[in-house]
């Protein structure tokens, strides 16, 4: 039967290969060599590719396969260094490689040629190019003699350029591939990686239990600001390399990008097992690093979770350590930290808070507790302080301490703060068409996203204009901490706030920074005792060394002073003593809903009498 053209071979070859892709192109491979052999009437044909950051050439693809392979097979992989003349040859060639019989005194054709090859047996040689640059070689043997028409050859080459073409696409295939499940920066798995491999561990049946180690560098910030990000990056890449040098075979490390890792422990573990495990990891990360001529090391916080298959998701699995590391973070840092079942009722909650918080503050679910502030001289309210609570469909009522937080760290405190000052505002309206005390000023916290806000100002005036509202009725509660981000804007806006008339207090004085020249630099009309300071007076001497000095201090200043926390009389009477008359705290009241607080201002009876 007479063969099929020569073009019809090549066309037919490049048809097979066009749906080719790195999962089936070992196969492709093997077909393409199968048929070269029955095309040609050769005895074998193989498939090599060159990798030059190994300077070797790797065996791909062979036809027909050899019986017998030994362990490990010479011909796999070979060093072009240890090779002999013929696979040398193969990292430089160009051009097509043969010898015959006929050639053994030395004349051969083509740069590929070999002196070294069985003297019965002619050999092809055809090497495959991309990007100028020679990629492998496309080999045939044929035991005795054979001629090797041009046209063959030129055939050859085609399916040579055709085979070192897919290469090339597989190649770059495997490498989004590899890009895909790993972290560019240190090579090694990413989080998409990460879940994938969690997923299979933590599968119903599959061995367990299963520990996961999340791992948060502290304070790698201070380095990147003194050193720069190029030696942070190398510092990551230092650390990268040691975790997977000196970890235990089977270990699965990725970095989840910044400075954070998580590693998930080969084989079962205990939980006891797995925080003295996470213990070695952290000695491993306090080592030094050399990155130039600074020798440097981070501490590392890190957080244990042990998780049984079938009963947790890969994710939930690597929050639970995240949370764990978090408070391990929170508690100094330089810590192991396994979770607890607090951890995850705490988390539970504020995922539950996170998720519908703004439809809560956007609907009817928020309200409003007020606590009353009396002057210890009268025992009449003259004051109150608006508190957020929330109604909450499962978890009934959530007190502010709750969810503030959450708003914060979530970019909703703009929104909570804007609608708290909206709602004081109109129960102050309200009061006042009920004939209540004209009086009584309301107090609000913000938080430091209000004030550093653009359109802050502008939204406290709008809302004391829409409900009437003089501005002196309104103070507005600040933090130490809100008001160390920017001291310039913060001077600036709380200027104007008391242009409409607001008084601004300083709330929680003297558990913030550099609290003396914050009173300096900025303009307050009241400051607020923080209630730690409070709870104490009368049976700890510190406190009232603080208070006392406190108390002189705001006088000396000319701002108006209240004590929060007031839980006793003997602190009440301490107080008066000291001239701080204005307090607020469970002697007086705790928090009531609004109705409760009307009837309290109508009355003439005083809370309080010392």
């Amino acid at each position: 039967m007479p063969r099929r053209p020569l073009d019809v071979l090549v066309a037919d070859v490049a048809s097979r290969l066009m749906g080719v892709d790195a999962t089936t192109v070992d196969h492709a491979y093997r077909v393409i060599l199968r048929d070269l052999v029955e095309y040609f009437d050769i005895d074998s044909c193989f498939l090599r590719h060159n990798d030059h950051i190994r300077r070797a050439t790797i065996l791909v693809a062979e036809w027909p396969p050899r019986e017998h392979i030994p362990d490990p097979d010479p011909l796999g992989v070979v060093f072009f260094d240890d090779a002999d003349p013929m696979f040398a040859a193969i990292e430089y060639q160009r051009d097509v490689g043969i010898f015959r019989p006929s050639d053994r005194s030395g004349g051969a054709r083509g740069t590929g040629s070999t002196a070294s090859a069985v003297v019965t047996t002619t050999m092809v040689s055809v090497p495959l190019v991309a990007g100028g640059r020679p990629t492998g070689i496309l080999g045939f043997v044929r035991f005795g003699d054979r001629d090797w028409p041009e046209d063959d050859l030129a055939a050859l080459k085609a399916i040579a350029t055709l085979l070192a073409q897919l290469q090339e696409r597989v190649s770059a295939e495997d490498r989004l591939r590899f890009l895909a499940l790993h972290d560019d920066l240190t090579g090694l798995s990413n989080r998409r990686s990460l879940t994938a491999h969690l997923e299979g561990r933590l599968a119903m049946g599959h061995p367990g239990p299963v520990a996961v180690l999340f791992v948060d560098l502290d304070r790698l910030k201070a380095l990147n600001d003194f050193l720069g990000h190029v030696a942070g990056d190398q510092y990551i890449q230092a650390v990268s390399k040691r975790l997977q040098e000196r970890l235990i075979p089977g270990d699965f490390i990725a970095r989840l990008g910044g400075d954070e890792f998580v590693i998930v422990l080969g084989g079962s573990h205990t939980r006891d097992e797995a925080i003295a495990r996470a213990a070695t990891v952290r000695e491993l990360i306090s080592e030094q690093v050399e990155l130039g001529h600074e020798r440097v090391s981070r501490n590392a916080s890190i957080g244990v979770y042990v998780a049984d298959p079938g009963a947790i998701t890969a994710n939930e699995a690597v929050l639970a350590a995240d949370r764990a590391a978090m408070e391990a973070k929170a508690a100094g840092g330089n810590a192991v930290m396994a979770f607890t079942d607090q951890m995850r009722s705490e988390s539970d909650l504020r995922n539950d808070i996170e998720i519908h918080l703004q439809a809560a503050i956007a609907g009817d679910a928020l309200l409003l507790d007020f606590q009353p502030e009396v002057d210890l001289r009268t025992g009449l309210i003259t004051a109150v302080e608006a508190i957020a609570a929330w109604d909450h469909p499962t978890r009934g009522r959530l007190q502010s301490a709750d969810f503030v937080p959450v708003a914060e760290a979530t970019n909703l405190a703009g929104q909570l703060g804007r609608w708290v000052i909206d709602s004081s505002c109109a129960a102050l309206a309200r009061w006042r068409c009920e004939g209540a005390n004209h009086d009584v000023i309301v107090r609000t916290n913000v938080s430091p996203a209000q004030v550093l806000s653009a359109d802050f100002v502008q939204s406290v005036a709008d809302t004391l204009l829409r409900h009437a509202v003089p501005g002196n009725r309104l103070c507005l509660e600040v933090t130490e901490v809100a008001v160390v981000h920017d001291i310039v804007r913060t001077r600036i806006v709380l200027a104007r706030l008391q242009d409409l008339g607001i008084r601004i207090a300083i709330d929680d004085f003297g558990t913030g920074f550099s609290s003396l020249l914050h009173l300096k630099e900025l303009p307050f009309d009241v400051l607020k005792i923080d209630r730690d300071f409070v709870v104490g007076l009368g049976t700890e001497a510190d406190d009232l060394v603080i208070v006392h000095a406190t108390v002189e201090l705001a006088r000396s200043l000319e701002l108006d002073i209240v004590a929060e926390g007031l839980q006793s009389e003997r602190a009440a009477r301490i107080l008066f003593d000291l001239g701080c008359f204005h307090v607020q705290g469970a002697y007086v009241s705790n928090p009531v809903d609004e109705n409760t607080f009307v009837r309290l201002l109508k009355s003439a009876e005083p809370l309080v009498t010392l």
